[in-house]
């Protein structure tokens, strides 16, 4: 129940892009029990046979592109004047929102935009594994100039204040190298001496429990293991190949940082299977319920 009125809290459920999997997998994580009994699910965009067949199946189209961005921007306006307590998307796709002219790369950066938040993080949760992405949607070759000591700062202490909410009090930070074994002492590269040291070091300084960098090769063992809450990865599929590896399917995509409650899947929009009724709404089923959770402790 929400805390504050004693009623489920309300999920602004996005169907995505229309052309493919999303309304289908919000079609059947609606109709699920667990989702039932711990939210009231509101769907925004077409999710209707009739509505979706307006669309072209498994292709990149500007109209599709557009309508979930409309979607998306209508969630975000009643999410922040508090007409529902948070919100779960469904995959859209960054070919289609270019196609129709738009700037954003995905969720996160529109998100960010929308809610005029200026500092907000990726992170994966699952009960297997939590990563949080210091970079996320960039050229690898960026990756380096990406990583900066006040940015990487920022996103230790984003994270840092963002796990209570999840019910870890004082979460232990471990941050992965950029290089092979973290850059070995300079040998394989100097990001992990001039920026990732530095960074953790302002951090600890601040009272923040984080460490590292590690070697990524065998930090995200350890982190399964529970020698860690939450990994900070240098780049995207440093972190989001061991969360997939782990539990996909079962992991969620939360936005850190902004002044609503967002989450999502841990997959794209797959076109190639898209209303043939293969898609798994599993992971459409967890970011309802931890938006769920999020909402009712907030």
């Amino acid at each position: 129940m929400s805390a504050a009125s004693g009623r489920l809290p309300r999920v602004a459920v996005t169907t995505g892009d229309p052309s493919g999997i999303g309304p289908e997998i919000v079609r059947a994580a609606i109709a699920d029990r667990r989702v039932r009994a711990v939210c009231e699910p509101i769907v925004y965009g077409p999710i209707a046979d009739d509505d979706v067949a307006m669309f072209p199946v498994g292709e990149i189209d500007a109209r599709s592109g557009r309508a979930a961005y409309d979607t998306i921007e209508r969630a975000v306006a009643d999410a922040l004047a508090g007409r529902v307590d948070a919100m779960a998307t469904a995959p859209i796709n960054k070919a289609s929102f270019a196609a129709a002219g738009l700037a954003w790369k995905g969720h996160t950066d529109l998100l960010a935009h929308l809610c005029d938040a200026s500092e907000v993080a990726m992170m994966f949760w699952s009960d297997e594994l939590r990563v949080v992405l210091a970079t996320v949607h960039i050229a690898l070759a960026d990756v380096p100039r990406a990583i900066t000591l006040d940015g990487l700062t920022g996103v230790i202490a984003l994270t840092a204040r963002s796990l209570p909410r999840f019910g870890i009090a004082t979460p232990r930070i471990a941050l992965a190298g950029l290089n092979p074994h973290a850059g070995e002492d300079g040998l394989m590269g100097r990001e992990e001496i001039e920026v990732m040291r530095p960074a953790i070091a302002r951090a600890q300084a601040s009272g923040i429990d984080v460490d590292g960098p590690f070697p990524a090769d065998t930090l995200f063992v350890r982190a399964a293991r529970g020698d860690f809450d939450v990994v900070i990865a240098a780049y995207h599929d440093q972190g989001l190949v061991p969360v997939k590896l782990l539990a996909f399917g079962r992991s969620v995509n939360v936005t850190i940082g902004l002044p609503i409650v967002r989450t999502s899947v841990d997959h794209g929009t797959a076109f190639d299977i898209a209303r043939q009724g293969k898609a798994d709404a599993g992971s459409m089923v967890e970011a309802i319920l931890l938006a769920a959770r999020l909402a009712a402790g907030r």
